[in-house]
């Protein structure tokens, strides 16, 4: 790894580009390696960058160049995906299987991609193996640009909370589990920011410290591998102010549900006795309850914090419905100046006609004995060429067929095909997604390359006349979406961006196992306004290495 070249290399760049004015870069050098963490108190070989979980964060502004150079110092391939970053026309920089070949032990890569056009609180993770289950993950915040002003006053501090599940399993194991067809099963523990406390632990440090009157903007977000969380403030309520990167109307709630992959902004103000106050974050829809506590400490306060914790939301039956209202209260603040996803709320998305449904059915089963999952009866593999370069080379037919998986469930869901997971999806096309979900367990769905309009949750089975019950007006627009248990959730989004992108189940192990597929999005004119070419550091594996490289694409 020639660290001085690869500095000088990025040097060139921006020097080349700087008389174009593009907008401004930001730089960072990241080593990835192990080390020994104990989020529940058991150590265990964890994902450290820089020797921190969480690792680095990305503080940046809209519009601004990113440049991650990632030195790979582990025992296995890597790669990390930017949770929530559209990638604009530069699927190439994802992060995901299909998409990259993996940065491989003791050698680096280098992400340059723009946050264009986008605002809000994300997260980055690694995306290999079952590395997510180890760390590797820390935040990526964007800021609106000085002349845009935000709908709320400036917080005297921002703090980011990650959030999730906790297995005491070591990664590698959990993938054994996995490999070998078995379930890893629920959970050990709960933690936040990577330490798991319980109510009168005495060795338990403040996680944040808040001064009296001031108000403080918490970004949090569920990084766990299977588990919704609820978060609730002792003594505190918290305003909603941003969700996955649009500006909400400012509902103030005691408790927030918090499913996995989700993000979300809450202002908190210091109004109360100066002391020590329980932030508390509980499990959701487990048989057995999980949860873990962290101090909020008042500067100069004086006295502990009380063990009576604020009780948490209903569970089970119940406690879907109360999620489920929560959701319905969500709104996209239409007043807000911020990116989005045209100017000044002109983009009235519930009256463009919708020009394909995707009713999409997740389902479990056993193939040749082992545990498998799947969309519409595919269950997705990853193949030793990402799908992105093969279809780039013009080789798709060697490694996978488009459109195996139907826009329709099939009738029987125990029937499952193992393969590449590929759908064509036609440049510019508003397109409709139902998410059914007939098992007994929630679910949770991101889509790579786009933010949609969650318009709609709904328990039951669903069909055309649920339309009516959509909300047409002012749905947040994001990027992830739950499901819960024998419900169905509709999204709807413009495909207009061109790439190779991922739509995945954010339960890890459902992943994993093949709950998952990319949309193949082709701009006809291969034109550079449309997508950027392979760039000239990405690196070449599989059956297109050594291939003559393709025509690039053109203005």
């Amino acid at each position: 790894m020639e660290r001085a070249s690869v500095k000088i290399v990025a040097l060139l760049l921006c020097l080349s580009v700087g008389a174009l004015a593009e907008d401004p870069y930001l730089f960072f050098e990241w080593n990835v390696t192990y080390g020994t963490i104990a989020p529940l108190g058991v150590p265990q070989q964890g994902i450290l960058i820089n020797g921190q979980l969480p690792g680095p964060r990305i503080n940046c502004t809209s519009n601004n160049n990113i440049v991650v150079n990632v030195y790979n110092y582990l025992d296995e391939p890597l790669l990390l995906t930017w949770t929530g970053i559209q990638q604009r026309k530069n699927s190439w920089q994802d992060g995901t299987p299909g998409t990259m070949c993996p940065i491989m032990p003791g050698t680096n890569f280098t992400y340059h991609f723009q946050v264009k056009d986008q605002i809000g609180s994300f997260f980055y993770f690694p995306t290999t193996g079952l590395h997510r289950a180890a760390g590797g993950f820390g935040a990526l915040d964007v800021h609106s640009r000085n002349l845009i002003p935000i709908p709320f006053d400036k917080p005297a501090e921002e703090y980011n909370v990650f959030l999730g599940d906790w297995y005491n399993k070591g990664h590698k194991t959990l993938k054994k589990i996995l490999d070998g067809g078995r379930t890893i099963g629920r959970p050990d523990g709960i933690h936040i920011n990577g330490k798991s406390s319980k109510v009168g632990d005495k060795a338990t440090e403040a996680l944040f410290t808040m001064e009296a009157g001031k108000t403080y903007r918490y970004r949090m977000c569920n990084v766990g591998m299977r588990t919704s969380v609820n978060v609730r403030i002792q003594g505190h309520t918290m305003k909603l102010v941003e969700m996955e990167g649009s500006h909400t109307v400012q509902n103030v709630y005691d408790s927030l549900d918090i499913h996995v992959g989700q993000c979300l902004s809450v202002l908190v103000t210091a109004d109360q006795d100066p002391k020590d106050y329980y932030m508390v974050v509980s499990s959701r829809f487990l048989k057995q309850a999980l949860s873990s506590v962290a101090i909020l400490r008042y500067a100069n306060g004086k006295g502990p914090a009380s063990s009576e914790l604020p009780a948490p939301p209903p569970d089970n039956t119940e406690g879907i419905a109360w999620s489920m209202n929560q959701f319905r209260s969500f709104r996209w603040n239409l007043t807000a100046s911020a990116a989005r996803p045209n100017p000044q709320g002109s983009y009235h998305y519930g009256k463009i006609n919708i020009t394909r449904t995707m009713k999409i059915v997740n389902s479990r089963s056993q193939v040749a004995g082992k545990l498998r999952f799947a969309l519409n009866g595919i269950s997705h593999m990853d193949t030793d060429t990402p799908l992105k370069l093969v279809e780039f080379f013009g080789v798709p037919e060697k490694t996978f067929k488009y459109d195996l998986m139907a826009d329709e469930p099939p009738s029987d869901l125990s029937k499952v095909t193992i393969s590449p997971n590929v759908k064509n999806a036609t440049f510019r096309n508003f397109v409709e997604i139902i998410f059914e979900n007939q098992e007994k367990t929630i679910q949770t769905y991101h889509l790579d390359g786009y933010s949609f309009f969650a318009v709609g949750i709904e328990p039951g089975r669903w069909s055309p006349e649920k339309r009516k019950n959509y909300n047409l007006v002012d749905a947040v627009s994001r990027h992830s979406i739950q499901v819960y248990p024998n419900s169905w959730a509709a999204v709807m989004t413009t495909l207009d961006n061109a790439g190779m992108w991922n739509l995945r189940s954010e339960m890890w192990e459902r992943f994993y196992l093949g709950q998952q597929l990319y949309f193949s999005v082709l701009s006809p004119s291969r034109s550079l306004r449309d997508e950027y070419n392979l760039p000239d550091n990405h690196p070449l594996c599989g059956i297109v290495k050594g291939m003559p490289m393709p025509a690039p694409y053109t203005a």
